[in-house]
């Protein structure tokens, strides 16, 4: 928590001015006792009216004077925490953004969605009322034990006696509750996963049947987490009630020994209203404080949620030199490469090699799971080799700067991403400078222009979440499109044809044959979207186990003429002989 404080430097003049203000208004409540037992002795005991009217003039001046340094306390204190939960949730995406794949796919997206929202609203919760209460609530508990202490001594002791007592319930409550209030976040976080997953595989759900079961298990997780908030609830609901019970005994205390004193004249029926009135400003002081220990305490677990994120390394990492290198006729190498994601128990690809020259296109193909999009994410360095190299124009990519190595390179995911925005805004991804001729002419060869075309917005039509006001098919075609703008070096396609027809498959691969200066990487689980391929790179359980043209593999792969024949029966020689 201490290195998100970092942040509220733009804001020091706010952080000492908000308290500032709250100790002069706290300053002006302390007063009113005194001249409030000053209007009952002097004033209604003496039947002056005048002098009754005159101190009743200062108190409401007292008032109003605490109501303006209250309002412009707040005033600061708000400024500084929205600044600062804002400052944080925006260093929180930028970091976000320059974190590795490694690192996101460990994290979870539901994890850090509940970081930059619940948790950062929390943490600005938690400092609005630290900048108002924290010197504020202790200033009025002392100033009122000084000021009882001033009025009468003996009175005073009550307020000595009480105060140790009432900081210790409070600092008790705070320590039982702060690390609940951890596992409680841990708790939302699951259950914001779990609901995240149904959400999206809810057409999955329905198909099998499994909506009771999903339900069952959101109900389980649900009551364990919403019993643990009541446990924790609980703790924390006895620091208002001790607090309270402790303070009305003292209350009860002072009663009793103001009417003795009064009745022997020690003290006046003022001084004993005073006292009454300072123990009261404790016990409201007190409920705010235990408030406060509350609210800091869920504001301290968010915030070493944040910071731990915050911690985390970013991006991958750079050469002391990085190289940006010249295009080359071998655009990409893999030289005996081997990659195991974190943490798992077998390599996804091993002992890879094959090589790729300018204006090649290279099919990569396989059955599920055999590693293809593990093989192609290499390229643009999503994730690091763990033996081997793969280079590109001639150099280990881990010895470029990744900014220029990707600038070189067009990529579709093999889930299609659309952002909210205009068209033209997600085709200029890759160059902001694009003409409108320019993304015309990549919509053309993605053969998305005829449907762009029909829209009366054309490239200024509004693409909704997640791409959901076009079909599958149309946003494979436009993430395509957005891949082309610019004229890549390395185009890489990862299963992002598999929504298309065949005739539109076949248009965009004879569109894609005429890019001369780009090599071309198709992953596909289809052969005829291979096979018109230079190379046809085979995969079988992260292994190389064919590498050549189609005739070339249909003669010595057995791996790829089952993956051929299966999607072709037609084309199977009778009796079972190989092509």
């Amino acid at each position: 928590m201490k290195k998100l404080l970092r942040y509220l430097r733009p804001y020091r003049m706010q952080t000492v001015l908000a308290p500032l203000f709250k100790l002069l208004e706290a300053a002006m409540e302390l007063l009113v006792p005194l001249l409030m037992a000053a209007i009952i002795d002097r004033g209604v005991g003496n039947a002056d009216k005048s002098y009754v009217l005159r101190m009743s003039a200062v108190v409401a001046g007292l008032g109003a004077a605490g109501l303006v340094f209250s309002i412009t306390a707040q005033f600061f204190a708000a400024q500084a925490a929205t600044g600062f939960s804002a400052d944080i949730r925006a260093a929180l995406f930028r970091h976000l953004q320059k974190l590795p794949h490694e690192q996101l796919d460990r994290q979870g997206a539901p994890t850090l969605i509940t970081r930059m929202t619940a948790d950062a609203q929390q943490v600005e919760s938690g400092l609005n009322l630290t900048l108002r209460l924290a010197l504020r609530s202790p200033f009025v508990v002392f100033g009122a034990v000084a000021m009882a202490l001033l009025v009468d001594g003996r009175a005073g002791l009550i307020f000595v006696a009480a105060l140790p007592v009432l900081t210790f319930v409070v600092i008790g409550v705070m320590l039982l509750t702060t690390p609940r209030y951890k596992r409680i976040q841990r708790g939302l976080d699951g259950l914001l996963g779990r609901t995240r997953d149904n959400l999206e595989g809810g057409r999955v759900l329905r198909a099998f049947a499994q909506e009771d079961a999903e339900i069952s298990a959101f109900t389980r997780e649900n009551e364990a987490l919403s019993a643990l908030q009541r446990r924790t609830g609980r703790i924390a609901a006895l620091s208002n009630s001790m607090t309270g019970a402790l303070v009305n005994l003292a209350i009860a205390a002072v009663l009793w020994s103001g009417a003795l004193r009064v009745d022997c004249g020690a003290l006046t029926q003022g001084q004993v209203v005073a006292l009454v009135n300072y123990m009261s400003q404790i016990l409201v002081e007190l409920v705010k404080l235990a408030n406060l220990v509350v609210s800091i305490s869920k504001a301290m677990a968010c915030g070493s949620r944040i910071e731990s994120l915050l911690e985390l390394e970013t991006g991958m990492p750079q050469a002391e030199k990085p190289l940006a290198p010249a295009p080359t006729e071998e655009t990409v190498r893999f030289d005996h490469v081997t990659f195991a994601y974190p943490g798992a128990g077998a390599p996804s690809l091993s002992d890879v090699t094959f090589t790729a020259r300018r204006g090649d296109t290279i099919g990569v193909i396989g059955g599920t799971g055999s590693g293809k999009s593990s093989l192609i994410g290499l390229i643009p360095r999503f994730y690091d080799v763990t033996a081997g190299r793969v280079l590109v124009d001639g150099v280990d990519v881990r010895d470029w700067d990744i900014e220029a190595l990707r600038r070189r390179i067009g990529f579709t995911p093999q889930h299609t991403a659309l952002l909210r925005g205009s068209l033209r805004e997600n085709l200029s991804w890759r160059d902001e400078a694009a003409t409108d001729a320019d993304l015309r002419a990549a919509l053309e060869a993605a053969q998305a222009l005829p449907f762009v075309e029909q829209k009366p917005e054309g490239l200024d039509m509004q693409v909704e979440q997640n791409g959901r006001n076009f079909s599958g098919g149309q946003r494979q075609r436009l993430t395509i499109a957005r891949a082309l703008v610019g004229r890549p070096e390395i185009l890489i396609l990862d299963d992002s044809a598999s929504a298309l027809d065949f005739a539109t498959e076949r248009d965009l691969r004879h569109a894609l044959s005429g890019l001369t200066d780009t090599t071309v990487f198709i992953v596909s689980q289809r052969a005829a979207s291979v096979r018109a391929a230079n190379r046809i790179v085979v995969l079988d359980d992260g292994a190389v186990c064919g590498l050549g043209t189609h005739e070339e593999l249909m003669r010595s792969c057995p791996v790829y003429q089952e993956i051929y024949y299966s999607q072709f029966p037609d084309e199977k020689p009778k009796g079972g002989a190989q092509a």
